[in-house]
């Protein structure tokens, strides 16, 4: 079980997904966070999350933010979609970061193409659904 994602953007383990954002975090400059609640701990990104409503986490935004990663960051690990309105600057905003990433990761769903071949399987994906008018659909 994990998330898959049309235009084949992704396909791993959430927790594959939640490492990937948070190195694509790091990458722009964003510091992590260790976040503790009743059930879990993990790290997330420090953003100004009191600026997200619950619609965000669904891919539903009135404008893009500044920073076209917060799109991605704040979005659900497991449903919702990203539109072509957001995909476009998301698609560039990760082109940015590509020179900043690792090469690899040893293990799970990242290992095999690295942090630079991840993030560009899933730019390859936003562009191919811009081009389409399609939204990247997270299942």
């Amino acid at each position: 079980m994990g998330l898959d994602t049309t235009h084949d953007c992704w396909h791993g383990a959430y927790s594959a997904f939640s490492r990937w954002r948070n190195h694509l975090a790091e990458a722009a400059g964003y510091t992590l966070v260790t976040e503790r609640t009743d059930f879990f701990t993990h790290e997330q990104p420090n953003i100004d999350w009191a600026a997200i409503v619950d619609s965000n986490y669904a891919g539903e935004w009135d404008a893009t933010p500044a920073d076209p990663l917060v799109v991605l960051i704040a979005h659900s690990d497991c449903d919702g979609v990203i539109h072509p309105a957001q995909a476009e600057p998301l698609a560039d905003r990760l082109e940015e970061l590509l020179p900043k990433l690792d090469e690899a990761e040893s293990a799970g769903h990242i290992a095999r193409l690295g942090m630079r071949g991840t993030t560009e399987r899933f730019i390859t994906g936003l562009r191919e659904a811009v081009k389409a008018d399609e939204d990247v659909d997270f299942q």
